[in-house]
């Protein structure tokens, strides 16, 4: 339990987005200070602009996390920034001034390209090798190809792909592995070429979007096994519990609106089973008749107790407790925007969960656009942060206003002896307010490691 015992986390790294919006400026690093007592509270105090147009930065990763913990020469003062779209990987020194990173070098995509024959990186973990490792969505033409990048963790140069053997799934997204049961299980978003304009229907039914998770060997770096969560279940963000020791976690499955469970067998190969599912919205004035939740993150509290995920559609964040993991209990919920709010252009016709439809969402004043989507936690379980925008170009399609008047960044508080959520009144960080105009704030990273980087091992 010593891993709950971090310091309060004072501020917080943001990749933030220009692509998509109509501005010609390019994607940025915002250093946010969430410190209560400090006179730029709720205030971006830092930005660092990338020297290229058009990244889409998405997620990131460190250069050390716990999997290196025992060697004292190795400090988390490097941050990894893959570009989602351009396919270059930026490494950000934050070490030198935690509030005012740098940047340290740039992974051009053409050494991406040639040396891997993957593009589109999303996932980077830190491997006990001092190694980096980073996930990716496709081939350099923006077909489906779930490899891996794997980085020099001093360098910074890149060594070649992880994975071997000729069995390559046919789409990559986030991966988790557990060196204890020598696995690594990755996920699948869909093809590049496909989703990277948008959300088309169409594409659906046609194997565009991913169903599988892929099960590799972590010694021999060979893809060994697939399971199967549905057609266009889409399956996205994958977490272990925090115990090394355990052989299970969950994944959530973003168009089918599921969360699986998944474990590992008597037999000793994985299986995966559904434990909670989101109903569709019957609705009108939509893209489709059945409007999904959308769960597009999910993360769990260090102590492994409780589950989070978001609804980026519907407009909420849920709270599970898993004390016991086969049947999480929801314990929290809260709704804050989203697309079936009252008044809006969706009208709902049928609704398992809701007798209505929930209120616009205001704090302090500004109508908040978008969902809650990315989601990060406290070291002690306290306080939950999200962030609203999904990618610029699912944004633009699904919520024009989010767009035009940038994201947000919120703060709930949490009850981590009973269970429940509340928005923070006082808390709010308005992306819509930044210098070079509204951006898309993403991913939420705290200088000494999370909830959602760390793996022990």
């Amino acid at each position: 339990v010593s891993v709950l015992k971090g310091p309060r986390e004072e501020i917080v790294y943001v990749p933030c987005i220009y692509r998509n919006t109509g501005r010609k400026k390019p994607d940025f690093l915002a250093t946010v200070d969430v410190n209560p007592k400090s006179p730029h509270y709720c205030q971006v105090i830092h930005r660092l602009p990338m020297p290229n147009l058009g990244d889409e930065l998405h997620h990131s990763g460190w250069n050390a996390c716990s999997s290196c913990f025992g060697d004292a020469t190795k400090k988390r003062n490097r941050l990894i920034l893959p570009s989602l779209i351009s396919s270059r990987i930026y490494v950000v020194d934050v070490g030198t001034d935690l509030r005012a990173p740098r940047l340290f070098k740039v992974v051009n995509s053409e050494d991406v390209f040639w040396k891997c024959n993957v593009g589109y990186p999303h996932t980077s973990h830190c491997l006990g090798s001092g190694e980096i490792m980073i996930s990716t969505l496709g081939d350099p033409s923006g077909s489906g190809k779930g490899g891996f990048i794997l980085l020099d963790g001093e360098t910074f140069e890149i060594k070649g792909n992880w994975e071997k053997g000729d069995k390559i799934p046919a789409m990559g997204y986030d991966f988790w592995y557990q060196p204890r049961h020598n696995v690594l299980i990755s996920t699948e978003w869909g093809i590049p070429k496909c989703l990277g304009y948008g959300f088309d229907p169409n594409d659906l039914k046609k194997g565009r979007y991913g169903r599988r998770l892929n099960v590799w060997d972590w010694t021999t770096h060979t893809h060994v096994q697939a399971i199967d969560v549905g057609e266009d279940a889409a399956p996205l963000e994958i977490r272990f519990l925090h115990n090394p020791a355990a052989a299970e976690g969950y994944v959530g499955c973003t168009i089918s609106s599921a969360i699986h469970r998944f474990y590992k067998t008597e037999q000793g190969d994985w299986a995966a089973e559904k434990v909670i599912q989101v109903p569709s919205k019957k609705v009108e004035g939509w893209l489709l008749p059945d409007m999904p939740g959308f769960i597009t993150d999910i993360l769990i509290s260090l102590d492994d107790r409780f589950l989070y995920f978001s609804n980026w559609l519907h407009g909420d964040i849920r709270q599970y407790d898993i004390s016991n993991t086969r049947k999480p209990k929801l314990v929290g919920q809260v709704f804050v925007g989203g697309s079936v709010t009252k008044g809006g252009p969706v009208t709902v016709c049928r609704d398992e969960e809701l007798q209505s439809q929930p209120d616009p969402f205001f704090i302090k004043g500004k109508r908040v656009p978008g969902g809650p989507q990315m989601i990060q936690l406290s070291l002690d379980g306290k306080r939950l942060y999200v962030t609203t925008s999904l990618y610029s170009a699912w944004d633009r399609q699904f919520y024009p206003d989010l767009v035009k008047d940038g994201s947000v960044m919120l703060q709930l508080d949490v009850d981590t002896e009973q269970g429940g959520l509340t928005v923070n009144e006082s808390f709010l960080v308005d992306f819509g307010k930044e210098p070079d105009g509204p951006c898309l704030a993403h991913e939420i990273r705290y200088p000494g490691g999370d909830c959602t980087s760390d793996i022990w091992v």
